[in-house]
């Protein structure tokens, strides 16, 4: 047992006074909703991360988690493992987003997202490449019907969210553009 948690035991010496005056032992046979709120309080207040009371009439069990957990996606074929999440109070340090700034060409409809006009042909821009607003930058495929999506702005293409014959969601990031 560690040093953050209690046992019934330590619930023995907790006496929980009821509205009204009336002193009860917490070993009766049930708890309202005030009493639970005080104990609660009481865990709290001795910092307290896990408490556990049971007999035979009743089992009471408070939790507090620090931080709730996060689950990252994976790769199609491995399985979803979770990840601990930052304390938001812990650290002072914002996350810093690396694609601020840049202009995001997002998806119209939902399709097919192909870089080039055919699969011997080059890709219309890669990394790197330098855009204006009519530059076609690729193609999604709809309902059998190629549809060229346009930069839309002048700027450099610095990042490129999909891959070549990749489904995509209407609004899903297509390009990085840095103006």
């Amino acid at each position: 047992m560690s040093d953050n948690t209690a046992s019934s035991k330590a619930l023995d010496e907790i006496v929980v006074e009821k509205k009204g005056g009336k002193k009860s032992q917490a070993s009766e046979p049930s708890l309202n909703m005030e009493e639970i709120r005080l104990l609660a309080e009481l865990v709290d207040a001795h910092g307290l991360t896990e408490f556990e009371f049971e007999n035979e009439n009743i089992r009471v069990r408070l939790s507090k988690m620090t931080a709730a957990p996060v689950y990252q996606t994976a790769p199609a074929g491995q399985a979803l493992a979770p990840v601990a999440a930052p304390a938001a109070a812990s650290s002072p340090v914002e996350a810093v987003d690396p694609d601020a700034g840049l202009f995001k060409i997002t998806s119209p409809i939902v399709g097919t997202f192909y870089r080039s006009p055919g699969p011997d042909k080059e890709s219309y821009v890669s990394e790197g490449s330098n855009v204006s607003p009519d530059t076609t930058v690729c193609i999604i495929e709809a309902m059998k019907l190629m549809n060229e999506i346009q930069a839309e702005v002048s700027g450099e293409v610095v990042k490129i969210y999909v891959e070549n014959g990749q489904p995509v969601e209407y609004g899903q990031p297509l390009f990085g553009i840095r103006k």
